[in-house]
C-alpha cells in the first residue's frame, strides 16, 4: 500500500525566511495539494545558541501573506505533533541509545580542548582539516577506545558526551533522488557526525530521521546544500528504522545570485530583496527589505519563485497558484542552479497589478498616499488606478 502523502518544510526559527526557502516552502506546497496530500511545518529549534525571538512567528506571517499555509504545525495543531522539536527532546535520547547499543554509534567524552589538538596534531598537507571519522575515533577518548567500565563511570557521574554516529567502512551508499537520479557516496569521506549533543538536544541528522518517521512523512524535499548529509541520514534510516521506510528524497538547487548563492548580502550589495516580508534582527538591529515592502503582490511573489528552478515545459510564465498546482512536476525542477533576476521579478509583479482589479490594489495605495499625508475617496482613488499605469505596489 503506497504511503499517504506527506511532505514537510523544516525551518530554523534564526532569521529572515530567504528566497529559498520559501521556494522550499511552495514545492512542497504545490506537490501536496497536486496529490491531494498534507502540508507540515515542523520548527527546527535545537540549536538553542542561535535562536531568535520572532523568528517563528515571522517565518508563519510570510507563509500566510504568500497564502502558503501548513495543514499540521505548531499553529494549525495536528495528530502528530508536538511541531517543535524542542518539546520532543526526550524521544531523541532512547533512539541514540538505541544506535549505540547496536554498534552503530559511540559515546564520545572528548573536550573541546581534545577536539582542538586533534584538528592540529592530524593536519596534513593532504588532509589540512581532519574530522572526527573512521581514520580518528580509535585515537579520541570515546567508547570505542575505553573499556565497558571506563565509559559506565563516566556516564554515570554524569560527564559531558555526545553521541556519534558510527559510519561503516568501505560502504557504498545510494539513494534515488527525484531531480538527480541515482547518488552515490564513499563512506571513507563521511565524518562521524555527532547526533546527540551534550546538552541532550539532537542534531539535525538524528531529528530530521526520526520527526519523519513519526510524522509518516512520505516525501523530503530539502536544499541541495544537504547533499553531503544524505549519506549519514540513510544510515540511519537504515539502521532504526529501515530503508524501505525512508522517504522519497529530492535535492532542489540552488537560487544563485551576481556572485554565487543568493544571501542577504546580496541584496544589501545591489538594491532588491531576498527575503520574503521585512526581517527586523533583535540582534544586530538590522533590517532587511522584504518583497511584500517593496511592493510585490503576493500572487506575483509566488509565480516568480515557482520558475526560479522549474517550468511545465513550455514558454507559459504566468500561473496562478491552482494552476501551479495542477502543472507542477518535481521531475521537471531542474538540478542546475535557478539565477535570481530581480528585473525579471518586477516584470512579474507588474503582469500581475496588470490583472489585478482595482478595488483590490485600493487598499495598499491609499495607505501609501495617508503614509504621505495624501488623503482620497475611494471612488476616486479606484478611478485613477484604473486610467494610470500601475506602478510596484506599497505594503499591505
Amino acid at each position: 500500500m503506497e504511503k499517504k502523502i506527506r511532505v514537510r518544510f523544516a525551518p530554523s526559527p534564526t532569521g529572515g525566511l530567504h528566497l529559498g526557502g520559501v521556494r522550499t516552502v511552495l514545492y512542497n506546497y504545490l506537490f501536496a495539494k497536486q496529490n491531494k496530500g498534507t502540508f507540515i511545518v515542523r520548527i527546527e529549534d535545537t540549536d538553542q545558541n542561535r535562536y531568535v525571538d520572532g523568528a517563528e512567528d515571522y517565518i508563519f506571517d510570510c507563509l500566510k501573506w504568500a497564502g502558503l499555509e501548513p495543514d499540521e504545525s505548531p499553529r494549525h495543531g495536528g495528530a502528530f505533533g508536538p511541531y517543535r522539536q524542542s518539546e520532543r527532546k526526550a524521544l531523541y535520547r532512547e533512539y541514540a541509545d538505541k544506535l549505540v547499543a547496536e554498534g552503530h554509534a559511540y559515546y564520545a567524552f572528548d573536550t573541546p580542548e581534545d577536539l582542538e589538538r586533534m584538528r592540529q596534531d592530524f593536519k596534513t598537507d593532504e588532509n589540512p582539516s581532519p574530522q572526527y571519522d573512521l581514520t580518528i575515533r580509535m585515537k579520541m577518548r570515546n567508547s570505542l577506545t575505553l573499556s565497558p567500565e571506563e565509559t559506565a563511570a563516566l556516564l554515570q557521574a554524569g560527564t559531558r558526551h555526545v553521541v556519534r554516529i558510527k559510519i561503516p567502512e568501505n560502504r557504498q551508499v545510494s539513494f534515488h533522488d527525484m531531480i538527480r537520479g541515482d547518488v552515490q557516496f564513499d563512506t571513507r569521506v563521511v565524518d562521524d557526525k555527532v547526533l546527540l549533543k551534550a546538552d541532550g538536544m539532537p542534531t539535525y541528522h538524528l531529528a530530521v530521521v526520526v520527526d519523519d518517521y513519526l510524522m509518516q512523512i512520505s516525501h523530503a524535499f530539502r536544499g541541495e546544500e544537504w547533499l553531503p548529509s544524505a549519506p549519514v541520514h540513510i544510515l540511519l534510516w537504515e539502521y532504526l528504522f529501515g530503508i524501505d521506510q525512508m522517504p522519497k528524497w529530492a535535492h532542489l538547487p540552488l537560487i544563485l545570485g551576481p556572485q554565487g548563492k543568493l544571501s542577504k548580502r546580496d541584496g544589501a550589495k545591489y538594491g532588491f530583496p531576498v527575503f520574503a516580508m521585512n526581517w527586523n534582527d533583535p540582534k544586530t538591529k538590522e533590517l532587511t527589505e522584504g518583497f511584500r515592502e517593496k511592493g510585490f503582490l503576493p500572487e506575483a511573489f509566488v509565480n516568480l519563485l515557482a520558475l526560479l528552478g522549474w517550468n511545465d515545459g513550455s514558454e507559459r510564465e504566468i500561473f496562478t497558484k491552482d494552476e501551479l498546482v495542477d502543472a507542477f512536476s518535481m521531475e521537471r525542477v531542474h538540478a542546475a542552479g535557478a539565477r535570481f533576476d530581480y528585473e525579471k521579478a518586477k516584470w512579474f509583479n507588474h503582469e500581475w497589478i496588470k490583472k489585478t482589479d482595482a478595488a483590490a490594489l485600493a487598499t495598499p495605495v491609499k495607505k501609501l498616499l495617508a503614509d504621505a499625508g495624501v488623503h482620497t475617496a475611494d471612488d476616486a482613488l479606484i478611478n485613477v488606478i484604473n486610467v494610470e499605469e500601475r506602478p510596484l505596489l506599497p505594503s499591505s
